[in-house]
């Protein structure tokens, strides 16, 4: 070994980059340590966000220089790519695990290719935490208009968790092109005139305006916008986390619009409550009707309605979403591979064809056609909250003690909202007109499942019949 080598790999070297996110700077002082041999363990990576003290710039005289003859450092794309958005994370060990990784890779050219590798695991979870800092500040900046002398200047406070400003400094110029803009954070801010960028110091939440007259506008806008049919708050929540708030104007309404979600969704199902008129006074009649229905495209795509069958007056009524292609050429529910694997699992629960009146929400096949076939297609809220009508027809005639929703689109069908069939399955629901609602998986899923975790979902819609066999024998002893 050269005896530069000896002498200097007891020795500990500091290095003090120019910036949190000076890539550049890391890059050349990771060549050239690499160059002379110099292992991980002896360099400590400092920045000013690490440090506070004064800059300067990484070619530190201290550090070694190469032997001529040295070889330049292997580096993967995949390396470079991801140490990119690494070295913006505000995690002060960042530039040492850059480096540890950088070195391996000269014995491990293919070391990025092992995703259980420790170090190529803590870079991926670091610049998935950087992309998502990205994203969440492109998302939830919010402007706030101030008067000057040079007239309207907008002016945002964001607290990102990284070193991201710069990175994401090029968005908002080709986003607010033509506004005069600021960013101000704790980390540093940016300056837009409308022809040129500039950085400045970190700034604090006094040095941002606290409203103008526009949000007042704004969020009467977002209110009159938010769904409450849509709201999922545990997705709310994870894609807008509460420490956002503080700076988005629309936030103060949300509680309130949550708290209300339910009684707004209730009016919107009652205001797109359907009436097509009289209801036919028999299933014969509600039959014939359906097969001239054209209130929705469903009924419009040239498929037979297929009404529903069974005993005019059955203690259980089984809902499924729709006819498939077996259905709609034989005019009958539930007989195509659906329809087979749901008999055979009533018959085991000891549910007999004599006790249950089957249907669907939606009475037309909606498809898409595939060459020579025609590939099932999920019907939408509207299609479904329209062809409940019928569906209300049917249970007022048949009367039926319990329900069984198959599908989170049956279960919409008689709640009048979306729920998820995972969390309300398996447990009885109280419906208006005094009918118990049992909700649970459609067999068409089961059968989407083939070998992965089939079984074991199987076994799940089994046990749910078999309560629904049980409380409907409850049900029947207590006439």
């Amino acid at each position: 070994m050269k005896p530069f080598r000896d002498m200097r790999l007891a020795e500990a070297f500091r290095i003090q980059l120019a910036a949190p996110d000076d890539f550049e700077g890391w890059r050349d002082a990771a060549r050239r340590m690499v160059r002379a041999d110099v292992p991980p363990d002896r360099i400590t990576w400092e920045s000013p966000a690490d440090q506070g003290g004064d800059l300067f710039a990484h070619g530190d005289r201290r550090l070694p220089s190469p032997p001529a003859d040295a070889p330049q450092p292997r580096v993967s794309r995949d390396f470079l790519q991801l140490a990119q958005s690494v070295i913006l994370h505000s995690d002060s060990t960042r530039f040492s695990l850059l480096y540890r990784t950088l070195w391996r890779l000269q014995s491990r050219p293919r070391l990025m290719d092992d995703k259980a590798d420790a170090d190529v695991r803590a870079m991926e979870d670091l610049a998935r935490q950087v992309r998502r800092d990205i994203r969440k500040m492109r998302a939830f900046v919010r402007f706030r208009v101030v008067e000057g002398e040079e007239g309207e200047h907008y002016v945002a406070w964001f607290e990102p968790e990284h070193h991201i400003l710069r990175a994401n400094a090029g968005f908002f110029v080709r986003r607010f092109t033509t506004m005069r803009w600021s960013i101000l954070t704790p980390r540093g801010t940016l300056h837009w005139d409308g022809e040129a960028l500039q950085e400045g110091p970190p700034a604090t939440r006094a040095d941002a305006p606290s409203g103008d007259p526009v949000e007042a506008l704004w969020r009467k806008y977002y209110a009159s916008i938010f769904n409450p049919a849509r709201l999922k708050v545990g997705a709310m929540l994870k894609e807008m986390p509460r420490k956002y708030w503080k700076n988005m104007p629309e936030a103060a309404l949300i509680p309130e619009l949550i708290a209300g979600a339910q009684a707004r969704e209730a009016q919107m199902v009652k205001a797109g409550e359907q009436d097509f008129g009289e209801r036919p006074q028999s299933l014969g009649a509600i039959g014939e009707a359906i097969l001239g229905c054209r209130r929705c495209e469903i009924g419009c795509n040239g498929t037979r309605a297929v009404m529903g069958e069974g005993p005019a007056s059955a203690a259980l009524m089984i809902v499924g979403e729709q006819p498939g292609d077996s259905e709609e050429e034989q005019g009958r529910p539930f007989v195509g591979p659906a329809g087979r694997l749901l008999r055979s699992h009533l018959e085991e629960a000891g549910i007999s064809d004599e006790r249950t009146y089957v249907t669907n929400a939606v009475k037309h096949f909606k498809f898409v056609p595939r060459g020579k076939r025609r590939l099932h297609q999920n019907p939408t809220a509207k299609e479904i909250d329209v062809c409940r009508w019928w569906l209300d027809g049917e249970r007022a005639l048949v009367q039926p003690r319990l329900i069984l929703a198959l599908g989170a689109s049956a279960a919409r069908s008689l709640l009048g909202k979306t729920v998820s069939v995972q969390k309300v399955r398996g447990e009885p629901h109280r419906l208006e007109d005094g009918s118990e609602l049992w909700i649970t998986t459609h067999p068409s899923y089961l059968l989407r499942l083939q070998d992965h975790g089939r079984a074991e979902e199987e076994a799940k819609f089994a046990n749910d019949l078999h309560r629904v066999s049980q409380r409907l024998s409850e049900l029947s002893g207590a006439v």
